[in-house]
Order: structure tokens, then C-alpha cells, then sequence
């Protein structure tokens, strides 16, 4: 099982076209800070409906957008 797992059920769950969520949110989420394992394991998330889109590195947020 994939460790960002519960992040990717939680997405999944959402209703919206697109959403950001914060570094500090994901890592409520998970229990865990992402790290650069997350560029590997994003691959995971459109089985889930969404994809990820924009990853800010200065406002520290993540952009997830509904796979078409």
C-alpha cells in the first residue's frame, strides 16, 4: 500500500473541479510531512479522479484538479 494512501482517499472524496491544500494540511492528512517522494507517488491519484496540477513551493501549496 502506498504510504499517501489516506491522502489520495481523502481527495477523492472532494466534489470540487479544483482545490489547493497547504503543506501543513497534507501533512495533517498523513501524519507526515510530503517529501520528494510525493513527484513519484502522484502518479497514484487519477485512479482516484484527480490529478495534481500546480506545486508551490513558496506558498507552500499543492493545486489537485478533476482528471477529465
Amino acid at each position: 500500500m502506498s504510504k499517501y494512501k489516506p491522502l489520495w482517499k481523502a481527495i477523492g472524496q472532494r466534489t470540487e473541479n479544483s482545490f489547493a491544500l497547504t503543506y501543513a494540511e497534507i501533512e495533517q492528512i498523513l501524519g507526515f510531512p510530503i517529501d520528494h517522494a510525493f513527484l513519484t507517488f502522484k502518479k497514484e491519484l487519477p485512479a482516484y479522479g484527480y490529478e495534481v496540477g500546480k506545486i508551490s513551493m513558496k506558498a507552500q501549496t499543492v493545486t489537485f484538479k478533476r482528471c477529465v
